[in-house]
């Protein structure tokens, strides 16, 4: 019986964001325009720290990673939404939907513990210079990123062995634009306490204890640059106040949404765009408009990219 339950449902129907057509339109280029502007920004950023032998720190190196991150994030579901802004009827298979799950948490968290990693950078180089290069050294740095994409993955599988569990025998509507766990909670046909908690316990304390942590660690080195000197305290709070700004950013709406165990929200589609689509793309876009190393860097690049441009038209003109 319980393998029927899990068959029953082969589709699940969208309802999306809206179902006005002209404001899926305008949904649609706004988003479209988005992707087209900031997309290519983080490809840049990534780029950019690679070919400057002046970024090769490793805050750079986990800037790098975690751009990397936030555009496979956000391949998982916008693409899914752009599509159906022009379809009458928005579906997607059970596969699909378990597969959108899994990627998303499993991102999602990398990218939590890669702020952990990027809070003990930061705790080192402030707290034990003398000890950073032997603390945080090429091989260290490749082995704290390797450990946050087995981190997430391990989120990521422990919530998709659990969904697949749920018993869905209908109805198949879900009130949003993507699938996630608390979605298929709220659709299953039997009492699910234990794999709600267990849902709960990876999902909604993993953030909040992210969150806790990454707030505290960085209060603590704001209170231990206050007897340096002035310059290095200014450099200091900006590279601190940067990484607390995406803690919020990237935690705030996380928490909001599986903070409570799978009760609804209000204007939880709104919350869930930003945490998706908006926010993790300008992640990286605000270390970056704050580092002036970067943005020399960028304009480098550009400037080299112009002037190939303008060598190659020039050779082709003779």
């Amino acid at each position: 019986m319980e393998h029927e339950n899990h068959t029953v449902v082969t589709e699940f129907v969208l309802l999306g964001l809206s179902q006005n057509h002209e404001v899926q339109m305008i949904l649609f280029f706004f988003f479209l325009l988005f992707y087209m502007i900031i997309l290519p920004g983080n490809v840049l950023i990534i780029l950019t720290i690679r070919r400057d032998s002046q970024l090769g720190s490793p805050i750079y190196f986990f800037l790098a990673n975690m751009a990397f991150l936030d555009i496979c994030y956000c391949s998982v579901t916008p693409p899914k939404m752009l599509a159906d802004f022009f379809s009458h009827r928005k579906t997607i298979s059970y596969s699909a939907c378990m597969a959108q799950l899994f990627f998303l948490h499993f991102l999602g968290a990398a990218e939590a513990f890669l702020l952990m990693v990027m809070a003990y950078d930061r705790y080192v180089a402030v707290c034990k210079p003398l000890h950073y290069t032997r603390l945080v050294n090429r091989g260290v740095c490749c082995v704290l990123v390797g450990a946050t994409w087995s981190g997430g993955f391990i989120h990521g599988i422990i919530l998709f062995s659990l969904s697949i569990h749920l018993p869905l025998c209908g109805p198949n509507i879900l009130d949003n634009f993507f699938c996630d766990v608390h979605q298929l909670v709220k659709l299953a046909c039997a009492n699910t306490y234990i794999v709600e908690l267990l849902m709960f316990l990876n999902n909604g304390v993993v953030v909040v204890m992210c969150f806790t942590l990454l707030l505290i660690s960085y209060t603590v080195l704001l209170l231990k640059i206050r007897t340096q000197s002035s310059k290095a305290k200014n450099k200091v709070a900006s590279t601190c106040v940067s990484h607390i700004i995406v803690v919020f950013v990237m935690c705030g709406p996380a928490m909001y949404i599986y903070g409570l165990p799978f009760q609804a929200v209000p204007m939880e589609k709104v919350v869930a765009v930003f945490h998706t689509v908006i926010f993790p793309l300008t992640n990286p876009m605000i270390y970056t408009l704050r580092n002036k190393e970067i943005k020399g860097s960028m304009w480098k690049l550009f400037s080299k990219y112009i002037l190939w441009c303008g060598k190659s038209k020039t050779n082709i003109l003779k």
